[in-house]
């Protein structure tokens, strides 16, 4: 697993995982809590919640323990890109970016079509400068300079220095080790148990082990829930959006939204289960996915005709829409030198493996290489030529002026397939600006706390590139502080 570096698509490799793990199925149900537990813990944690516990311990909690169903720790965001959306008072200042956490917020909320509780939405961008800091502080390396992630609308995005998302986890574990946190591996929670079931304090969970032994664990101070969205269960996204149900998926197989129904069992809300976001992922027929596209300023989109179809730093639904609608659901991306070069090492190596697989295709001039990637060559040139013209004019053909768009003129060029797998789930459990999971009549739920993809409210309909890492590790260290207290 230490070659994963980035989301893939749930398909022959995925699919293999999902097997080796062999998951049972969880138990949707809430029975009376045992009358003998097996373990006991203050503070228990489901799924990758690394922030959550580090941030506890640091706070004082002592007796911490993560169940993970995985055979590792970090989940998605082990293999995502890590870019991290964040107001940054020294690198912006350097650039000359003007920000705030307030503009934050607006952009988040416009980008969510007003569909996000402004109230969390104001707590993660008030305080995601601080987890940026505290990471650093715990060796969390960035790069110099922000820059405007795909989807993101904004140059305040933070990019690990080393190897994308497995940054965060390469961080974060060894200080879990110092601290005395348990991690068990293959522990798959099927069952929480609350005082009353609907009513009183969640009070532990039920988990099946790695030989297939149910165990339970009890919580003295809180169960938090980290263990992301159903972006890898096509029936579940199917449920709430058809369109869904046979698109290929950038998320590990364990993002299958187990967590969710158990929490629903013992009275948990849920909101915006049917917004469902795509990203350039791997093609409906091919099997492998190239990311060209995550830096906004650097590359174009292009059709089977050659031409652009969409603003490269639009909104991701909107592009998600335009992708979809192309014939067999397939676009290009393309970037020049200086383009491939801003990328992660990570995603330049996925590129260059690509090459053999004819995913990606690179050359010295634009003709040459549209004719690698079966494109008409004038039709190419006269597009990279039109947009060129645009970055100078800052009139852009597609609409207004560009916003920190670069010419593509730089040999060599890349471009690889582009087509639209699931990427993120908005929706999830209801929860407050503390990370209390809130019940179906408003009320928190005593004992029972959610952050990460898990929860619904914070993106709103459409997630800002760069925001999910900012969410997970801003309310992640925020709920730590928040339980160390109970």
């Amino acid at each position: 697993m230490s070659k994963l570096s980035r989301r893939s698509f749930l398909g022959s490799t995925a699919a293999g995982l999902l097997t080796s793990i062999a998951l049972p199925s969880a138990v949707h149900a809430a029975d009376a809590a045992p009358q003998k537990w097996d373990q006991t813990a203050d503070l228990l944690v489901i799924g990758a919640g690394l922030a959550t516990a580090v941030s506890a311990s640091q706070n004082g909690v002592k007796n911490i323990l993560i169940l993970e169903k995985m055979p590792f720790v970090g989940g998605n965001t082990s293999i995502s890109g890590g870019g991290f959306n964040s107001v940054d008072p020294v690198r912006q200042k350097k650039q000359n970016i003007q920000d705030s956490p307030e503009l934050h917020a607006k952009q988040t909320l416009a980008g969510g079509d007003g569909r996000a509780n402004p109230e969390l939405v104001k707590t993660m961008t008030v305080n995601s400068y601080d987890a940026v800091k505290w990471l650093q502080d715990m060796g969390m390396k960035f790069k110099d300079d922000v820059y405007q992630i795909y989807g993101g609308l904004y140059p305040r995005c933070h990019a690990p220095f080393g190897s994308l998302g497995s940054d965060y986890i390469k961080v974060l574990k060894p200080q879990c080790d110092k601290a005395g946190v348990q991690i068990l591996t293959n522990s798959r929670v099927v069952r929480l148990f609350r005082e009353n079931q609907l009513s009183g304090k969640v009070i532990g969970a039920e988990y099946v082990d790695k030989d297939g032994n149910h165990k339970t664990v009890k919580a003295n101070k809180a169960v938090v829930v980290a263990t992301g969205g159903y972006g890898a269960n096509p029936q579940m996204r199917a449920k709430y959006d058809p369109r869904m149900l046979n698109l290929t998926t950038t998320n590990l197989p364990c993002s299958t939204g187990d967590l969710i129904p158990l929490m629903q069992d013992i009275g948990a809300d849920t909101v915006g289960m049917d917004f469902i976001q795509c990203n350039p992922g791997c093609p409906p027929g091919r099997k492998q996915r190239i990311i060209l596209h995550l830096y906004a300023k650097n590359f174009i989109m292009v059709g089977p005709d050659g031409k652009r179809f969409i603003r490269e730093d639009e909104r991701r639904d909107n592009i998600r829409d335009a992708v979809l609608g192309l014939p067999k659901q397939t676009g290009y991306a393309i970037v020049d030198s200086r383009g491939f070069g801003d990328l992660n090492p990570g995603h330049q190596d996925m590129a260059k493996k690509d090459l053999e697989t004819g995913d990606a295709w690179t050359a010295n001039t634009i003709e040459e290489l549209a004719q690698k990637m079966g494109v008409d060559p004038k039709a190419l040139r006269a597009t990279i030529d039109e947009f060129n013209a645009g970055v100078d004019a800052q009139k852009d053909k597609l609409g207004k002026a560009p916003r920190n768009l670069t010419k593509i003129e730089k040999a060599p060029f890349w471009a690889g397939y582009s087509g639209m797998s699931v990427h993120h789930t908005m929706g999830g459990v209801v929860i407050n600006p503390h990370s209390q999971v809130i019940d179906r009549y408003g009320k928190p739920i005593d004992g029972l706390y959610a952050v990460g993809e898990v929860t619904g409210g914070i993106h709103g309909t459409n997630r800002l590139g760069g925001n999910a890492i900012c969410d997970i590790f801003t309310f992640g260290r925020l709920c730590g502080i928040q339980v160390s207290k109970l």
